[in-house]
């Protein structure tokens, strides 16, 4: 998912190669450059209304965010349809604009000229494109919703509201915590051996590394054979790959599915992480939409 935008006076919009073939699509992930928010460092680009950043801050960068995607009909923006994020595996159809708050994580809809979005600061957002009927949906993908398999549910769901077929299914895993930062506990790793055969393949372990006992080992000698205290093991997870395999088992082909392979945890520079940042961040948007496109014009 290549940088879009070099001019850092305006939101950086990371947009899948693959989803950019498709011409009645809009869609995008956001980063923290671009904005007016002051609170996370720099002018932010915070789309999330946090406990820290005002309102007026969040919706001008919300506003600047949909016109780097071109979200417009003329000269008005499209309406932009979020949730209340619980890590669930809540999904809604999008038919008509909500009248009242919505709660899940999970939006699909066939309606052109809205865009659907949902935030994240290390959790992965995933979209799904349907090439052939020309339906969407964005998920919200941590580990909680992970487990319950928002993603496989949301191809389902699809299926279920839209006719449609995995196999014409386009998806794109937006920047998330990967494994080289994701370290969960013992009961996250159980919750997974309870519900995928392959969890085996989603952890690994790792030995904590500590510069000062590599060189003063005498220092940390114990009466425990063989005469060393053992440091504490990591257990890391590689969410990234738990959604690709969800979206396989659903039928949507291998071919069909791209990842960033940028880690949020990684490049506070360039993305929030809750992780990363203690709690005290900001939000990203994974954001997704139909574009009206004169029959003639529509093919994939």
């Amino acid at each position: 998912m290549p940088i879009k935008s070099a001019n850092k006076a305006r939101p950086i919009v990371l947009r899948s190669e693959t989803l950019t073939r498709i011409p009645w699509l809009i869609h995008g992930f956001s980063t923290r450059v671009g904005g007016v928010s002051r609170v996370y460092g720099g002018k932010a680009l915070n789309l999330g209304f946090t406990k820290q950043d005002s309102r007026s801050a969040v919706e001008r960068n919300r506003t600047a965010f949909l016109s780097q995607l071109r979200a417009t009909s003329g000269k008005k923006q499209w309406p932009l349809v979020t949730l209340r994020q619980i890590h669930s595996d809540l999904i809604h159809r999008v038919a008509d604009l909500p009248k009242e708050p919505l709660v899940g994580d999970g939006l699909i809809t066939c309606m052109p000229g809205i865009l659907l979005a949902i935030q994240t600061a290390d959790c992965l957002p995933v979209i799904l494109v349907d090439t052939k009927l020309r339906a969407v949906g964005v998920f919200h993908a941590g580990w909680r919703g992970t487990v319950k398999r928002i993603v496989e549910k949301g191809v389902g769901e699809m299926r279920r509201c839209f006719g449609t077929l995995p196999r014409d299914v386009k998806a794109a895993i937006g920047p998330g915590v990967h494994s080289c930062c994701y370290e969960v506990g013992e009961e996250v790793r159980r919750q997974f051996e309870s519900q995928f055969a392959y969890a085996g393949d989603l952890f690994h372990e790792t030995k904590e590394s500590d510069p000062v006992r590599e060189k003063y080992p005498l220092l940390f000698l114990t009466a425990r054979a063989p005469g060393h205290s053992e440091l504490p093991t990591k257990i890391v997870l590689d969410l990234v790959e738990a959604n690709r395999r969800q979206l396989i088992d659903a039928g949507v082909l291998p071919k069909n599915i791209r990842a960033s392979t940028l880690c949020t945890a990684c490049r506070p520079d360039l993305l929030f992480s809750y992780r990363a940042e203690e709690g005290v961040t900001g939000r990203m948007m994974g954001a997704v939409g139909i574009r009206k496109v004169p029959a003639r014009s529509l093919r994939t």
